[in-house]
């Protein structure tokens, strides 16, 4: 572009070469620049733009903010990449400024509930029960007054503040702070308090944000409770969640699933059932239980599975000796599905994870039983959901479930024995992740003609796959921090039930806090078994890495390279540890100011 043309322009203009030095530019630059001659210094360097961003400039928006003004940045629409660009800074403040106030004083809509409000009430002593409500209430409200925001209770463990975008933003920048205030609360019971919260904010009405809101709190509740879900239009976003889930003692929700359950399996023409891909013990257990059910009340059920790991052979086998059970590929299960079908999911809630997504897809009417957290693509709007994070495994609450369809006892031996396996793999043989709803549904299932004898024959290995287990343990980095890295030698379909094995038996080792072991399945990808005592939240690194699970043990599978996950492994525990320094070092300082105070 001509230099003189460029001069004559009413706005700030300048042209740049190739590599970023500013080749002429006009007198109103000064408005931009507070240099005296920009020509010859570095474009790049002064803004931060590159210019492939620079070359974007007319599709995407580029905002450049100097000496207070705003500027909105322009190219010449004919520029290539070999030759100088021509720059237009249209400037933009009253717009931005307008822009930046409205933003903020968007709507946001906050839901909190106090979890276990039940328990919490039914575990104090007779002369407190009221009194960690009253403090909970008390502190919500210092809090919303401290955002120029009200909080007003609709239930006895609910409330709702309305608040603005821009409070809200200074809410995430204290890492909403209200939450480390409840859990802290002195209290004579043996569980801390804790509450969740639900934020909505939408730039389409404040019937969305509210829809939003209830979405969160729903998704912050599946996923154990004790943090803060913001969903916006660009997405969700989670904070908090320091805490396990507890127990729930309320039985009746299992008779409420029960009886809806068996309204939509009569109504059904057939009822297909499918777990997640690659099934795993429980997976196949609850999908046993499941088609057990449907037995019962009379009903053709097909159990859905494409391809299972080695390590399920034995049952698998066993199952399909028997002759009695539907057990077929998606494909055929799409030829046959109607509009009349039920699709009952166990074991997982996420659409990515399921053994056919398009399954999922035809089926009208959806059924989900699953113990792992909620995630922001779970499946929504089912018939039923039956998500419970604190259970064992699905296969335990395919066990409550089955207790409420009759007074009979109505599953087989070998049924009773496909679930207690089911509950064995994924609580480590009673050791982790269980309750007393855990072993009175081993119980259930043990006088169900379960024998634990032929159960310990499901979990037996190769000999090439102990020798790998007995290599990444003899292998395994042990840090100063009590954090064990592990990675298993070789491919194969069963590095996921490896593993698991390894980081379960890793967590042995006196003064281990978590184990994370690394290794790659025959397809190439990287498999991820992560262990915990509750020191670190292992399922939001395992989320962040594109899988999930529970507080103390979780998963991911990754295309990733496994070096490239280790790194980022390494990481987000140290992250974690910088955190929990950082809580500890504010909490020491905030006690010495009470001191002083005093």
């Amino acid at each position: 572009m001509d230099n003189e043309y460029i001069k004559k322009l009413p706005i700030p203009t300048c042209t740049v070469n190739p590599d970023g030095i500013i080749s002429a530019a006009n007198p109103l630059m000064k408005n931009v620049f507070v240099y005296d001659d920009i020509v010859g210094t570095n474009f790049f360097t002064m803004t931060g733009f590159k210019r492939d961003q620079l070359m974007k400039a007319n599709q995407e928006e580029k905002i450049l903010e100097r000496s207070g003004k705003v500027f909105k940045l322009w190219v010449n629409e004919d520029a290539k990449e070999d030759e100088d660009i021509a720059v237009f800074f249209d400037e933009a403040t009253i717009r931005e400024t307008f822009k930046n106030k409205l933003e903020n004083e968007r709507a946001a809509i906050v839901y909190i509930n106090i979890d276990n409000y039940d328990e919490l009430i039914a575990s104090s002593p007779e002369d407190l029960r009221r009194l960690i409500p009253a403090q909970i209430d008390g502190l919500l409200r210092k809090w919303g007054d401290s955002f120029e925001s009200p909080v007003i209770s609709t239930w006895e463990d609910r409330y709702v503040m309305y608040t603005t975008s821009g409070q809200l933003n200074r809410m995430i920048e204290e890492n909403f702070s209200i939450l480390d205030e409840v859990r802290n609360l002195e209290s004579k019971i043996d569980f801390p308090a804790s509450i969740s919260l639900g934020i909505g904010s939408s730039r389409v009405s404040l019937i969305e944000s509210t829809e939003l809101a209830e979405a969160a709190l729903e998704l912050a509740l599946g996923r154990g409770g004790d943090q803060a879900v913001v969903k916006t239009d660009d997405g969700t976003r989670y904070y908090g969640g320091s805490l396990q889930s507890l127990e729930k003692n309320n039985r009746s929700k299992p008779r409420v699933i029960a009886h809806a359950m068996k309204a939509l399996i009569d109504d059904a023409d057939k009822v297909f059932i499918m777990g997640h891909k690659w099934p795993d013990m429980d997976a196949f257990g609850s999908a046993i239980g499941a088609s057990a059910i449907c037995s019962y009340l009379g009903k053709d059920a097909y159990i859905v599975i494409d391809k299972h790991n080695e390590a399920l052979d034995t049952i698998y086998d066993k199952v399909i000796d028997t002759d009695i059970y539907n057990i077929i590929k998606p494909e055929k299960a799409l030829r046959m599905v109607t509009d009349m079908s039920l699709l009952i999911i166990v074991d997982t809630n996420r659409p990515m994870l399921v053994e056919s997504a398009e399954l999922a897809e035809v089926c009208k009417t959806r059924v989900v039983i699953d113990h792992h957290r909620l995630a922001a693509d779970s499946y929504q709007n089912s018939a039923v959901a039956y998500v419970e994070s604190y259970a064992s495994s699905a296969s335990e609450l395919i066990a409550e479930l089955m207790q409420h369809f009759s007074q009979k006892r109505f599953i087989s031996k070998l049924e009773a024995e496909a679930m207690l396996a089911g509950i064995m793999v994924d609580s480590n043989n009673f050791s982790g992740r269980t309750g007393v709803r855990t072993f009175e549904a081993a119980s259930w299932l043990k006088r169900g003609g379960a024998d634990t004898t032929e159960v310990k024959k499901f979990f037996q290995v190769r000999q090439e796959d102990f020798l790998a287990k007995a290599n990444a343990i003899i292998g395994a980095e042990f840090t100063p921090e009590g954090v064990v890295y592990a990675i298993t030698e070789g491919t194969t379909n069963n590095i996921q039930i490896i593993n698991a094995q390894v980081a379960d038996e890793l967590m042995t080792v006196k003064g281990t806090k978590a184990s994370f072991v690394l290794g790659r399945n025959s397809r190439g990808q990287t498999v991820v078994s992560a262990r915990s005592l509750g020191e670190i939240n292992v399922q939001s690194l395992m989320e962040k890495l594109g899988g999930g699970g529970h507080f103390t043990s979780a998963a991911v599978q990754t295309n990733d390279p496994l070096a490239e996950v280790l790194v980022r492994i390494k990481k987000g525990v140290k992250d974690a540890f910088d955190k929990e320094e950082e809580e500890r070092r504010r909490t020491l300082s905030k006690t010495q100011e009470i001191e002083l105070i005093r």
